[in-house]
């Protein structure tokens, strides 16, 4: 049975910094593309950020110059940076992962972490 878990929500007030990991384990042969989603209350869940096996990232454009995705391969476990956090980043946040396991090809879901940023 494939995993993943996040780590690192919690409450922060506005300018703060928070740092998100999501660890993968079970059965998987490979993980491709890594991300990191939001949901806040009455949205659509929306991409945050993701990095491909050979770490090239993509960014939302409302979190460019602030947040950081990062990966460490050898741990199967991605990281995202949070910088200069704003009461908008106000959300669960959740990991994904495209992966082969022994299912075969799909997309793994962690089950949310609740950042908040509040004064």
């Amino acid at each position: 049975q494939v995993q993943l878990v996040e780590s690192g929500g919690g409450l922060v007030q506005p300018g703060g910094s928070l740092r998100l990991s999501c660890a993968a384990s079970g059965s998987i042969f490979s993980i491709n593309a890594m991300g990191w989603y939001r949901q806040a209350p009455g949205k659509q869940r929306e991409l945050v950020a993701t990095v491909t096996g050979g770490g090239r990232t993509t960014y939302a454009d409302s979190v460019k110059g602030r947040f950081t995705i990062s990966r460490v391969n050898a741990k199967n476990t991605v990281y995202l940076q949070m910088n200069s956090l704003k009461p908008e980043d106000t959300a669960v946040y959740y990991c994904s992962g495209s992966m082969v396991t022994m299912r075969g090809r799909g997309d793994y879901w962690g089950q949310g972490t609740q950042v908040t940023v509040s004064s």
